[in-house]
């Protein structure tokens, strides 16, 4: 690069050179090296193919699951498990990390039932332990005697299994070190390069940015797996407030679906946000506090007078011991979310005085195995506890076999899922919280070329859907690359988006990346927040067009640091659009999927009870629809199987 005007670099501590090429050649490039890239390059490598991961962060730690994790989901295949993935999957259906009954996917949701069990295997071979091997758990109801695992919340079916995985992470990035994955850390990546240039052909690369030195980054591959998390900073940005409040990890942001829009692949789901996993700074560090549900599940609760609350099952039933509360009702085969709970109406025995605030967790009133459980097995691994929850309250005395936590918890949301950290934010504080790529049976996505894996594709996935949909999309990748041609970049392609990324650093001065988020998510929260109509989504893309003509053209950054952080403002500029035209697209209120159109108030009609796409194409923006259940009804083993045998066999 020639003849810049750069921003004061003396107090940088890494040499800077913005603008140097480096170009790297593999056959399956993964992009997000979190839970599904780590899982999904190890499978790719392991199929024959060369690859390389690419992270903005270091990848021994990146991710959601970069903190740990306490709990594996769906691991239907375990030797002690009494429920089968044909089973499981009608329930999974309505499990909130895998869609809805009919806002939801087979796919994923089925993949992960058939491959969980392994992928838990796979990072027990790396050392992370999944087993009570000291017997520490024995006799317990939550274990397997035979098999020494442990299960989580309902203890009939047994397909939640208890890990001790803080530091999954490492393990897995030990393993593609061992196996010769190459991994780029600190990489902002900035585009998706369709072969010849053309938006919608055939992805045979990525371009990034070094978040240290600044150099630019070309990645030539015969598939790209995009295996980042979906973005959590659309509506949100303070950084005063946002801290731990947030359950998300930070470096979340837009970049891995405005690449998939700008490079022309069909996005679904881009209408559907909530406020799910978004403090804003209104809540706790998540899982600091008393409650009864998740990491806590089954805890006792009592009032200030120390009165036990009610336990109802799913039909109202009182459940009159602790043991009750981990298993299924009556007639139930199992439950994810529509198991036992605190009772319903506490609120309302609240506001007539029968139950006094505040409300506490009573962990020394638990069995011994089910404290210790909750606060040292699920508290220690969890994402995000192991040092801000479990270290510091050890530290600071906290003793559960005496103490209780108080439970910040206010009418009306006591019981419901999600309302014991949430606190109470602005509705508006949002979250993408279905949006993603439309994928097949490959996990291919629209485009040749790109597959995706994790949170990042529509519908989502949680840690062990992360791990299964990376290894199988990892898999499938690399057959694919293995019969492909290396695809040919446009160069003028190369030299426009350097042009693009760069301009931040060229500029003497302007405006900085935080005060340019904080913009953009205001515009967000006014004009497409919890409440929505067409003037209002249009005087949305008024103010975005006005930013890209005006604020965009100001974006100033000092360092590689800052530039990372503009290129993030950059795709939420672009990424923010396709959320209001979806929203626009979408002429129907639904509650499942947070739009509360006031000039269409009619939630869910039959007639759009169906997945609505956008696409960006050069002459525009492409709206179309699939199907509920696009992917087949069930036996979905059928589709599963087909696809294990052809492409997926790892013997």
């Amino acid at each position: 690069m020639t003849d810049p005007v750069y921003a004061d670099l003396k107090r940088w501590p890494y040499t800077v050179n913005y603008g140097k090429e480096n170009e790297v050649e593999t056959d399956v490039l993964f992009i997000g090296g979190g839970i599904a890239g780590s899982h999904g390059a190890i499978s790719a490598v392991k199929k024959g193919a060369r690859v390389a991961v690419v992270d903005k962060g270091p990848v021994i730690r990146s991710g959601l699951g970069g903190a740990g994790v306490d709990h594996w989901h769906l691991a239907c295949t375990n030797p002690a498990s009494n429920i089968t993935p044909d089973e499981i999957i009608e329930y999974v259906s309505g499990f909130g990390d895998y869609g809805y009954l009919e806002f939801g996917n087979g796919i994923s949701a089925y993949i992960t039932a058939k491959e969980s069990y392994d992928a838990l295997l796979d990072i027990e071979q790396m050392g992370v332990k999944v087993r009570d091997v000291d017997d520490e758990f024995a006799g317990a109801p939550f274990r397997d005697e035979k098999t020494k695992l442990l299960f989580a919340y309902d203890y009939d079916s047994r397909y939640t299994i208890r890990v001790q995985a803080a530091k999954v992470k490492p393990a897995l990035y030990n393993e593609m070190k061992r196996l010769g994955v190459r991994i780029f850390d600190r990489i902002t990546m900035t585009s998706l390069l369709n072969e010849g240039g053309k938006r919608g052909g055939r992805v045979v690369g990525a371009t990034g940015v070094h978040r240290r030195t600044g150099e630019f980054y070309i990645f030539r591959a015969k598939a790209v797996v995009m295996s980042v998390a979906r973005p959590h900073d659309i509506w949100i940005h303070d950084t005063a407030l946002k801290g731990f409040g947030n359950m998300s990890e930070p470096n979340n942001t837009c970049e891995g679906l405005d690449m998939m829009w700008r490079a022309g692949a069909e996005l679904t789901m881009m209408e559907s946000s909530s406020t799910h996993l978004q403090t804003g700074g209104f809540g706790c560090i998540p899982y600091s506090t008393g409650n009864s549900h998740n990491t806590w599940f089954a805890c006792t609760l009592v009032d200030a007078e120390g009165k036990v609350i009610p336990w109802v099952d799913r039909n109202g039933k009182l459940l009159k011991t602790v043991e009750e509360r981990y298993h299924a009702a009556p007639g139930q085969r199992t439950f994810i979310y529509d198991g036992p709970k605190i009772t319903p109406d506490l609120p309302e025995r609240i506001a007539c005085g029968e139950f006094k605030l505040p409300l506490y967790a009573d962990l020394p009133s638990m069995p011994e195995h089910e404290r210790k459980a909750i606060w040292g097995l699920m508290i220690g691994n969890e994402g995000k506890t192991l040092v801000p929850v479990f270290h510091t309250f050890q530290n600071a005395g906290f003793d559960p076999d005496r103490d209780m936590l108080q439970a910040t918890l206010q009418p009306p949301d006591l019981y419901t899922w999600g309302s014991w950290w949430k606190g109470y934010g602005p509705r508006q504080y949002r979250a993408l919280s279905g949006g993603g790529p439309l994928f097949d049976w490959n996990l291919k996505t629209s485009l040749e070329g790109l597959y995706a894996a994790g949170s990042t594709l529509a519908w989502g996935s949680d840690h062990s859907g992360s791990a299964c949909t990376g290894r199988y999309a990892g898999r499938n990748a690399a057959v694919y690359a293995l019969k492909a041609k290396q695809g040919i970049i446009d160069r003028n392609r190369i030299k426009n988006e350097k042009e693009r990324v760069y301009a931040p650093v060229r500029r003497k001065k302007g405006i900085g990346w935080k005060e340019l988020k904080s913009g953009l998510a205001r515009v967000m929260q006014d004009y497409c927040g919890e409440i929505k109509n067409e003037e209002t989504l249009k005087l949305g893309l008024y103010w975005i067009n006005s930013i890209r003509e005006s604020e965009l053209s100001k974006a100033y950054a000092r360092n590689p640091h800052e530039l990372g952080r503009s290129i993030e403002f950059m795709a939420g500029v672009s990424l923010s659009e396709a959320v209001i035209h979806a929203c626009l697209n979408r002429r129907a209120s639904s509650p499942r999927l947070g739009m509360n159109r006031t000039d269409y108030p009619d939630a869910d009609p039959p007639e759009w009870n169906r997945y609505l796409t956008i696409r960006l194409e050069d002459g525009g923006i492409k709206t179309g629809e699939v199907p509920f259940k696009y992917w087949l009804l069930p036996p979905y083993s059928d589709k599963y199987e087909d696809n294990y045998r052809t492409h997926c066999n790892l013997d």
